[in-house]
């Protein structure tokens, strides 16, 4: 008898599992459909739990803003903390503000800046993370918690991999990030688990025009383009 009740409850899940499936390609379609019209983007990401009166969350609506100037829009999770800075600053600023907000149980909610048009909800973090990496020409990694270390990390293995084309990841806060950039090169490079030149387009800085002049000596030499 209880295997007869485990094989229903396993079936039920698989079942399940393949309804999933036609709200996971809505979520594609509405993504793709949105955001192939929105222009060059660069993606700012850090804490959902940093306050507006904090100095990462005034440097990421200084550096959106500026972001702006230099002819890119700015996406960002869509939420509180680093994303609304990184909203409020392109809003501001007149450009494009697109905020991929995700279902969550805590901490997450839609703010105030996003362009009424550019505001898309998600509850599969692995859409979510598809639709950051093809439509940014650039991420700018502020302090933050496991959320930002995923779409950090993310990046950077798809981008060794060669599964998408290039583009600049700019670290801000020496002091925050320059522990773990010490211990990717005295650790993981050192025991051969990486290649030196995976870390070439990792830049670790702590100002508004570092960010902007990285952004813009590397389109210089490389087309914007989306990324898959």
């Amino acid at each position: 008898m209880r295997t007869e009740q485990n094989t229903k409850r396993w079936n039920e899940i698989k079942t399940n599992d393949s309804w999933a499936i036609f709200k996971i390609m809505g979520e594609f379609v509405n993504g793709y459909e949105k955001l192939s019209k929105i222009g060059p983007c660069v993606s700012i990401f850090g804490s959902a739990r940093t306050k507006p009166d904090h100095k990462y969350y005034k440097l990421a609506e200084e550096m959106a803003s500026k972001i702006v100037d230099h002819g890119y829009g700015v996406i960002t999770g869509g939420g509180p903390g680093i994303m609304e800075a990184g909203n409020k600053g392109a809003h501001i600023a007149g450009g494009t503000s697109v905020g991929l907000n995700i279902d969550l149980p805590f901490e997450q909610h839609d703010n105030p800046y996003i362009d009424n048009d550019k505001s898309l909800d998600f509850d599969y973090f692995f859409v979510r993370k598809v639709m950051f990496v093809k439509y940014s020409q650039g991420f700018v990694v502020m302090p933050g918690g496991f959320g930002t270390l995923d779409e950090l990390f993310e990046a950077m293995t798809l981008i060794q991999t060669n599964k998408i084309e290039k583009f600049p990841i700019v670290l801000v806060g020496i002091d925050f990030w320059g522990g773990l950039m010490e211990w990717v090169k005295t650790t993981l490079l050192e025991a051969g688990n990486i290649s030196a030149k995976d870390l070439d387009l990792i830049h670790l800085v702590d100002s508004t025009d570092e960010v902007i002049t990285i952004l813009d000596n590397f389109y210089k030499d490389y087309g914007l383009s989306p990324n898959f």
